[in-house]
């Protein structure tokens, strides 16, 4: 039976990235790559909508690390190593160039993940990495200074394990039952919020540039692009807002209510301010018809109208109870969100392997020698943009350059 110096579990990004580096940094050593599946690569052909979201032009690590609600503290050591240029270099280098778009989000210049799947292929030719698909680990054990691993009815023997496969349930039951490792249960991070309410039931695709979110209850803030859909909020902001507070957001089973600035910055008393001046000298000119705010028509519209009682008013015709209902519809506007759908695209769970069992230094176990993860394995996630991946890429890259050497 043939030993390998490497087995890599999942060959999804991380663990490709995993591989290829091992092997140039270490071209003498055996690298096998098993995945349950029979595709792999599966989330990087489907983020960024099927252009691959590889990284995210931030380039200061004490920057970049403000991004992961989870991990931010052991990542800014590792992201001082491997970061977001460093990134782009690996693969410009391999013939994939990459451009910024305005969102700083980084894309290959194809604007196509088959380029990235396509460049690792390459890779893995080359370099001689062995890949075995549809095979399950079922039972991992430590044999002296060998690892034994159990697939089905096949058994690998390896020196060295790393772990790279992503959020996979019955992979974290395994590695807490055979490995010790205390698992933080998985909960949803990114996510839209499901919301009916009548200020917003008919405004579907409406967006606006700047909004504030926040939810009182839980002490959670974030601002940013917010889109109207037909199931209730999800745009940058609100996907913000799930991310820091996937936790405690789960715990209240996603019931909560969340309040809306649809003007970002702008303050209850400078609205008030604003909109009493406008009254004085607009008296004369329809509520509904006449909006001192870059809002959407539609959106300015369903705000009156509510404050209003859908009543035809003139802005000298309106009471206080009215002009005070409006100001709270546009800056403090209070919707009961009721459940969650997915953000399928970018599809990440808070949860897995405790930050504080591994050793940052080279992404291995603290619990057993020669055993390593990489990618959202560990429990570290950030917001949409290509953040997840970059952390997948340089945990990879350090487990690369550490794995034969002794910290």
């Amino acid at each position: 039976m043939k030993t390998w110096d490497v087995i890599i579990i999942g060959g999804g990004a991380a663990g490709f990235f995993t591989a290829i580096n091992i092997k140039e940094k270490h071209p003498e050593k055996s690298v096998l790559i098993i995945e349950k599946d029979k595709d792999v690569l599966k989330k990087v052909k489907i983020s960024g909508g099927g252009r691959c979201n590889v990284t995210h032009a931030c380039f200061e690590p004490k920057d970049l690390v403000k991004f992961y609600p989870r991990g931010s503290k052991e990542l800014l050591g590792p992201f001082h190593q491997f970061c977001t240029g460093d990134m782009m270099g690996w693969l410009e280098d391999r013939g994939v160039p990459t451009h910024i778009e305005e969102d700083n989000r980084v894309f290959p210049v194809s604007n196509d993940s088959q380029s990235i799947i396509d460049c690792f292929f390459k890779e893995v030719k080359r370099l001689d990495i062995k890949l075995n698909t549809l095979q399950r680990l079922d039972k991992i054990e430590k044999a002296d200074t060998h690892w034994n691993l159990t697939c089905g009815q096949e058994t690998h023997t390896c020196k060295n394990v790393v772990f790279t496969a992503g959020s996979n349930p019955k992979l974290w039951e395994l590695i807490e039952r055979d490995l010790g490792h205390t698992i933080v249960p998985p909960v949803p991070s990114l996510f839209t919020f499901n919301i009916k309410d009548e200020r917003i039931t008919d405004l579907m695709g409406i967006s606006v540039p700047l909004a504030q979110v926040k939810i009182p209850t839980q002490k959670l803030e974030a601002q940013g692009p917010l889109l109207i859909t037909h199931w209730g909020l999800s745009g940058p902001a609100i996907l913000r807002l799930s991310a820091w507070g996937a936790l405690e957001l789960s715990q209240v089973k996603h019931n909560f209510t969340v309040e809306v600035n649809w003007l970002g910055h702008e303050h209850l008393e400078d609205c008030t301010s604003k909109l009493n001046q406008y009254k004085s000298n607009h008296g004369k000119q329809s509520v509904i018809k006449n909006c001192p705010y870059a809002l959407p028509k539609r959106l300015w519209e369903s705000l009156v109208n509510h404050a209003l009682l859908k009543k035809e008013k003139n802005w000298g015709d309106i009471n206080k109870t009215e002009l005070l209902q409006l100001i709270q519809n546009l800056v403090a506007c209070s919707l009961q969100v009721k459940g969650k759908s997915t953000f399928k695209d970018e599809f990440v769970t808070a949860g897995g392997i405790a930050l504080e069992e591994v050793n940052f230094k080279n992404f291995g176990s603290k619990l057993h020698e020669n055993l390593f993860f990489a990618g959202e394995v560990l429990n570290i996630d950030a917001i949409t943009g290509g953040f997840n991946f970059q952390a997948a890429w340089t945990g990879s890259w350090i487990v690369s350059k550490n794995i034969f050497n002794t910290i």
